[in-house]
């Protein structure tokens, strides 16, 4: 009797000791278990019984584990679909601040100048078509960026169209823009633009500019509020036209250059009367070794009727009333230039308008008298006088929308030319433009 209870007393013992030995998870230990049956600590029947416990524990500890690995893999799942998430949401995110603007327009268009013969020389009866793409980004909210390709008929600034012809051929595609807009949080209103980018200044007309030309630089355009409804509005830039002009080195004081520079006001006079007015310098670095000296010389500023030897600094006023409380809408705008390099004394030019809607239809009129040097030959309104100095006319445009992005309209030159023609001055040199054009 003694004897059985000193050996169960031990293996009460031993399966105390087994009990504190093991891990929380594990009840008993296969090892520290065959030991205590081996040293006769534990009976048979004792063995079988923890053996049996050992067995359902490390069952569970199998289920523990599994259940555990399926919640490591669900978390995982959930991490790589949160990651994914997050990556289409910085997609989507950047898709919404991107806009993606166009246009095609399909145009006819006749020209028809004196002493011209009708066989395709500078008389034209063609359509045309031009076709627009850019895409706008918002960075971040100090900084915006556009793209845009264009179609072209060649490397002319002063053109994105291109004739309907040869026998179906394609089309060439151009880069037309391709700039960064810096605008900091701190000064409101500022903005550094670098590339090639739309005109950073303000134009009254076309005298000095054809619409289709965007400079290549660097830009700075600032507008500040005087109070109310007025405003101060200016810019400045440097522009490059040509690298290396004069032949004589690579440096940046070797180049054909833009120096551009604006200033201007928008106020209200009376409730009805809005009135903007302003002026420009535009003045050209190294463009004496850009002119026409022979033949074999480029001439890249000084075409299109300007003398060979001609230089240019131009100034510009310019001046726009806007007339509400009418029936209809109706502005008046004008601009005077004077080119103070010009090496003749034809060396202004002056253009006055109007513009308003009635019944839907969009008027504009201008006059305009741009003397032979008055301005850069190269950039100015490639459709007044077939693009050409030395003219003065009129110009009518009339548009209607038809629907929400699609308009139709026409625009005619009635002009005088002196270089418009091959054979006589002062000749006719009248285009007739019809238009329909859709825009997304």
């Amino acid at each position: 009797m003694r004897l059985a209870s000193t050996k169960t007393a031990a293996a009460l013992c031993g399966g105390l000791l087994l009990a504190m030995s093991v891990p929380a998870s594990a009840a008993v230990d296969a090892k520290l278990l065959d030991m205590l049956k081996a040293n006769g600590s534990i009976s048979q029947a004792q063995y079988i019984e923890l053996q049996t416990e050992l067995a359902k524990d490390q069952k569970a500890q199998q289920i523990a584990q599994q259940a555990q690995q399926e919640t490591n893999e669900q978390v995982a799942a959930v991490a790589k679909k949160t990651n994914e998430q997050s990556l289409f949401d910085q997609k989507l995110a950047w898709a919404a601040k991107t806009q993606f603007k166009g246009d095609v327009r399909i145009r006819q268009e006749t020209i028809k100048i004196d002493g011209e013969p009708n066989n395709g020389g500078r008389d034209k009866d063609r359509q045309r078509i031009r076709a627009r793409l850019g895409a706008y980004t918002e960075i971040n909210p100090q900084v915006d960026t556009g793209i845009r390709i264009a179609t072209g008929g060649g490397d002319d600034a002063r053109s994105t169209n291109q004739d309907q012809d040869n026998y179906f051929d394609k089309k060439q595609i151009w880069l037309d823009l391709g700039y960064i807009d810096y605008h900091p949080d701190q000064i409101k209103n500022l903005h550094v633009i670098g590339g090639k980018m739309l005109q950073p200044w303000v134009s009254m007309g076309d005298v000095i500019w054809d619409s289709d030309i965007n400079p290549e630089g660097l830009a700075v355009t600032y507008k500040y509020p005087l109070g109310g409804s007025a405003e101060l509005f200016g810019s400045l830039g440097n522009y490059n036209l040509k690298d290396n002009v004069d032949g004589d080195g690579v440096q940046f004081r070797h180049d054909l250059r833009l120096t551009a520079g604006q200033l201007g006001s928008r106020f209200n006079i009376t409730d009805n009367l809005k009135m903007t007015v302003g002026g420009s310098v535009y003045a050209y670095q190294n463009d004496d070794d850009s002119r026409c000296t022979g033949t074999s010389t480029p001439c890249a500023l000084a075409v299109n009727g300007n003398s060979a030897d001609n230089e240019f600094r131009l100034y510009e006023g310019f001046s726009q009333i806007d007339i509400g409380g009418l029936p209809m809408p109706l502005s008046f705008y004008g601009q005077y230039v004077k080119n103070n390099d010009a090496v003749t004394d034809q060396d202004t030019a002056w253009l006055l308008g109007a513009k308003s809607k009635v019944f839907g239809f969009n008027l504009d009129y201008n006059y305009r008298d741009v003397q032979r040097n008055a301005m850069v030959g190269a950039f100015t309104d490639s459709d007044f006088a077939n693009g050409t100095t030395g003219s003065r006319g009129h110009k009518f445009k009339v548009g209607y929308d038809i629907d929400k992005n699609f308009a139709v309209g026409a625009t005619y030159f009635l002009t005088k030319a002196d270089f418009a023609s091959r054979s006589q001055r002062d000749a006719d040199a009248n285009t007739l433009q019809l238009d329909a054009e859709a825009k997304f």
